[in-house]
């Protein structure tokens, strides 16, 4: 079974199922990297502040009603061998060639996707569809969250190989849940990206390096405090069983500041996507795009005037190749 599949009893749920950062997470990290764009971007995102928090969690709301939409959200390294994140193709064109849509599609294609979804962010700010910028800045912004939990990037996502089931929603949902209002959330200022499908290997490599030690350290810490680990909390009309706090809060103090960093980055690379995207479509004027409602015309006109230039661009290159 692929991630958040796993089977919990109706009446007892030990964590959350598997969806990224949890609804809460997700919302947050969006909400916060609208206040790291520059003044130019920022009258748009913040008019819209309340869709692009609500709506980032769309892709886990579809992730099961969807086809193809599980895969976006995990990439399981480990499948593909020793040193797999140093060899596997960074662009999906080579690695379709390599390895086959069937193959890539049941070991995950997360790094590959949030770089389509800038593409389409690009696109949408060259042909100004204001409608599409925000649906596609909310959605990207999940699936680069998702980017740096570490236990995206494993086929032992949820530690059932390792005896650890319930590990994904402790990492990602109840620590968070514990301890956000804690954490210092000032990135700074959105940078541009030289190379944004690089930058997102990047990112899934720096996630990878921390598996060992997410498992590891829980593993420990649960044949140190067994009898500690679980209580019982009311959720609405529910009790479940969860992580009690005080195997939360050592599990919090063992991994030294992770969850904190990799919230910070969430924030940090989906600001800076958003502002190199626009960068990128030539820095299209945002407030004239506040209340503008284009119609379906306007936008078919652009769409094609954009798919033309394209094509002259494309016959021109391979003239120059040619001579």
């Amino acid at each position: 079974m692929k991630k958040g599949l796993f089977y919990i009893p109706m009446a007892i749920f030990i964590g959350f199922l598997s969806q990224g950062w949890g609804f809460f997470g997700h919302q947050k990290i969006n909400r916060l990297a609208v206040f790291a764009l520059p003044p130019e971007m920022i009258g748009f995102y913040k008019k819209n502040i309340r869709y692009l928090t609500e709506a980032s969690v769309n892709p886990d709301r579809r992730r099961y009603s969807v086809p193809g939409e599980a895969p976006r959200h995990f990439i399981d390294l480990d499948d593909y061998g020793d040193s797999a994140i140093y060899k596997l193709p960074r662009f999906w064109g080579q690695a379709l060639e390599k390895y086959g849509e069937d193959s890539l599609l049941g070991k995950g294609i997360l790094p590959w996707h949030v770089y389509r979804m800038y593409t389409q962010l690009k696109e949408a700010f060259l042909v100004r569809d204001p409608h599409r910028i925000l649906r596609l800045s909310a959605e990207l912004g999940h699936y680069v969250s998702d980017a740096h939990v570490p236990l995206h990037t494993t086929k032992n996502y949820n530690g059932q190989q390792t005896g650890q089931e319930g590990i994904h929603g402790f990492w990602e949902s109840r620590l968070p849940e514990l301890y956000l209002e804690q954490y210092d959330f000032f990135v700074g200022r959105a940078s541009h990206l030289e190379n944004v499908q690089l930058e997102i290997w990047q990112t899934i490599s720096q996630s990878h390096l921390m598996v060992d030690s997410v498992l590891r350290l829980e593993k420990n810490l649960s044949n140190r405090m067994r009898d500690k680990k679980y209580n019982f909390e009311t959720k609405g009309k529910q009790t479940v069983k969860v992580y009690s706090e005080t195997y939360a809060r050592e599990y919090h103090r063992l991994l030294g500041g992770m969850v904190e960093r990799q919230l910070r980055r969430s924030i940090k690379m989906t600001s800076d996507i958003w502002y190199t995207a626009w960068v990128d479509a030539g820095q299209p004027d945002l407030q004239s795009l506040i209340s503008y409602e284009p119609s379906e015309e306007e936008i078919k006109k652009r769409q094609d005037e954009l798919k033309a230039w394209r094509e002259r661009t494309l016959k021109v290159r391979a003239h120059e190749d040619e001579d």
